[in-house]
């Protein structure tokens, strides 16, 4: 049952995979609306989703969950239910309910509960005005989902570089990658790595995503409060260590850039396609190139790839075309390359043959002569190239080791990070 808080209490129902959280939905939906909340919420936490979607049809709404970073269909509920699980939804986020031709935004707290423990989980809501009534979708913030650097699915030599390069006092580290990427998993990964009582960290986002005891958080709230504003101030509060949420425009940029060239620890992220996308993307904002390499001091671009099921998962030999792709994606391949992974599906990966993610990843370091080189305002594919011959490993081989590694497909790495 929910409060006047903004604050709902659910349970873990031990749902094992997508049929199970269907019979128990299809059982429910004549039931009230707390209850197929309830399932709802207790299933696609149970299922480690990140989103429902709940999207309205001409008779009946589809509930669909994205696990692994792809939607799969879980029910249907018929008008008055969906219009139930609406209203409340609406009620809990603060969401005004009298407005449905407009989009709105709000969050509220699940309480999980398993066993005798409770587990708060944020959960942010968009509802967006459709042809057959409104669109919901619930981003689902679980802490349990905040690892360690460790955990990443970095390559030792990346581990090593990313934690050298977080334990110096001041500079700027730029994570890239679209949305749903885990630029923040990263970001917050690098924050945990670094806390310790002799430092003061505090982070600017939209929105506050995770809870993080001992750091100081801040929420930019409209044209009063925004990231260039809210830096300001953070600086005004002498912190070891910045988060700044995204980086989306001239002025926002220019006062990390200084933030991390006087003294600082900047952590940050833009969205572009690559690293080498990094500096093109600040130097179209309008950054000085003078400024940029100087304050940086590592660019990474990231993506999640889905790993093997460990249940069903087996191996393969490679046709001739796919020993083409790999030894042409790789400076170094072993010389007999005699299985890779082939999915199947059983009912622990819900037949999709993957359970869970792990990035693939790229980055290089701003030394003085990639310094020089900014100074130019390359091209991306310059810079890219530059960074390459410098011994930048890129995405696509990284997700090509780990295919080799036995972790992932090579369908999975081409279409996250593309074909050659």
């Amino acid at each position: 049952m929910e409060n006047i808080s903004g604050e709902m209490k659910v349970s873990s129902r031990g749902i094992k995979n997508l049929s199970e959280i269907k019979k128990i939905i299809e059982k429910t939906s004549s039931l009230k609306t707390t209850d197929l909340l309830d399932v709802i919420f207790g299933g696609a936490t149970d299922l480690d989703a990140s989103d429902i979607h709940i999207e309205p049809g001409k008779e009946n709404s589809k509930i669909r969950l994205r696990i692994d970073g792809v939607l799969q269909d879980v029910a249907e509920l018929d008008k008055e239910a969906s219009q139930g699980v609406l209203s409340r939804i609406k009620l809990l986020a603060k969401i005004k309910m009298n407005i449905s031709d407009r989009a709105q935004d709000g969050r509220f707290s699940l309480l999980l509960s398993s066993g005798k423990a409770e587990s708060p989980i944020e959960v942010r809501v968009s509802t967006l005005p459709a042809e057959n009534g409104e669109t919901l979708v619930l981003r689902i913030l679980n802490p349990k989902n905040l690892i360690g650097l460790g955990d990443l699915g970095l390559r030792n030599d990346l581990l090593v570089l990313f934690r050298k390069e977080i334990k110096k006092p001041n500079g700027m580290i730029i994570v890239t990658g679209p949305t749903g990427s885990g630029k923040t998993t990263t970001l917050y990964a690098f924050l945990k790595e670094v806390q310790n009582p002799g430092i003061k960290i505090i982070t600017i986002e939209d929105p506050i995503e995770y809870r993080l005891p001992g750091i100081s958080q801040t929420q930019v709230k409209g044209k009063e409060y925004n990231f260039a504003s809210g830096l300001k101030s953070v600086m005004r509060q002498d912190p070891d260590v910045i988060l700044v949420g995204e980086i989306m425009d001239l002025e926002t940029a220019d006062i990390a850039l200084q933030a991390s060239l006087t003294g600082h620890l900047v952590f940050t992220t833009l969205h572009t396609n690559d690293a080498a996308g990094t500096i093109a993307r600040l130097i179209s904002l309008g950054a000085n190139p003078s400024n940029i390499g100087p304050a940086i001091n590592l660019a990474v671009a990231q993506r999640l790839v889905r790993k093997i099921c460990q249940k069903c998962g087996t191996s393969r030999t490679p046709s001739l075309e796919e020993l083409q792709k790999i030894k042409g994606g790789l400076k170094k391949t072993p010389k007999d390359i005699k299985k890779i992974p082939q999915t199947k599906g059983c009912d622990y990966c819900n037949g999709t043959g993957y359970k869970g993610r792990i990035g693939i990843f790229e980055a290089f370091l701003i030394n003085d002569e990639m310094e020089k080189f900014i100074l130019t305002s390359p091209s991306i594919s310059a810079l890219r190239e530059k960074a390459v011959k410098g011994g930048m490993t890129t995405m696509r081989e990284d997700g090509l080791m780990k295919v080799l590694e036995g972790v992932t497909t090579l369908e999975e790495v081409e279409r996250v990070a593309g074909e050659d």
